[in-house]
């Protein structure tokens, strides 16, 4: 199981170096199920591998001058606080037990597990869906625009509290409320990803979070393998094949961790 695990943590990369995003929202579901990992320790994991090889896919998006700073800064801010939120003051404040009754125990772990099934499914849906490109020399809606903190909020909130990316999320508001083209979207995505992921994972390791280092470090290096790896066969493979195939994959994944989890205890 350790060495599917490892393997896993290539194709997690891969498929960010491929896409932009989308697959390392099977990071904590790889953690969980495969090295056995407490689902609140894995969100935080989860939170450094994601944020870790965010900022690598990132650094392409940069040089080619791909991230649009200015939206971005309406999303990132208020994305922070969110994952403050989520991560100092809700997850600590859910008890370990919520309730027992007719064999079925609510623990923490368990409801964090729950709603991660019902975000992979949400992002298996937006994968699925596929995006419209938006045209080139389109006008941003600036009414619209005042709407992007309150995304942020949302999107930094439920990142805090899964571990996820959440870039399924971030993409089609920065698309459909700011206009911005799809790969300034995706790149700025990766920023937001990034900053977010890290900025969680840095308030969890100042409570004095227990981290096994040597564990983080050797898959996060792989799962960057794999988007370094990625990045060479983007040009190569069919972006929109591996899109549904990596949407099914989250799908499945999601619908497996729903039926294990309030089935199979």
């Amino acid at each position: 199981m350790i060495a599917l695990g490892y393997i896993s943590a290539v194709l997690v990369g891969l498929s960010l170096g491929l896409l932009g995003g989308g697959g390392s929202i099977l990071t904590v579901p790889v953690l969980v199920y495969f090295f056995q990992i407490p689902a609140s320790v894995a969100t935080t994991y989860s939170l450094f591998a994601v944020g870790i090889t965010s900022l690598v896919g990132t650094v392409g998006y940069l040089r080619s001058r791909l991230v649009d700073f200015r939206v971005g800064a309406l999303f990132l801010f208020p994305s922070l606080l969110g994952v403050w939120l989520a991560r100092q003051v809700l997850l600590p404040a859910i008890p370990d037990n919520l309730f027992q009754a007719d064999g079925f125990s609510l623990t923490k772990d368990r409801l964090i597990l729950l709603v991660f099934a019902t975000v992979m499914g949400l992002a298996s849906f937006s994968l699925l869906r596929g995006r419209k490109e938006i045209a080139d020399g389109a006008t941003v809606d600036k009414p619209r625009l005042t709407l992007i903190p309150l995304y942020g909020l949302m999107a930094g909130g439920l990142m805090g509290f899964v571990g996820a990316g959440g870039g399924f999320l971030i993409i089609p508001v920065l698309v459909a409320l700011a206009n911005v083209e799809m790969k300034p979207a995706v790149g700025t995505s990766l920023l937001i990803i990034t900053l977010s992921s890290l900025f969680g994972f840095a308030g969890d390791y100042v409570r004095s979070t227990f981290i096994d280092w040597n564990f983080l470090f050797a898959f996060s290096a792989l799962s960057i393998g794999g988007v370094l790896a990625g990045a060479r066969l983007s040009q190569r493979v069919p972006a929109q094949k591996l899109k549904r195939g990596l949407g099914y994959l989250i799908l499945v994944v999601g619908a497996a961790i729903l039926l294990r989890e309030l089935f199979f205890q």
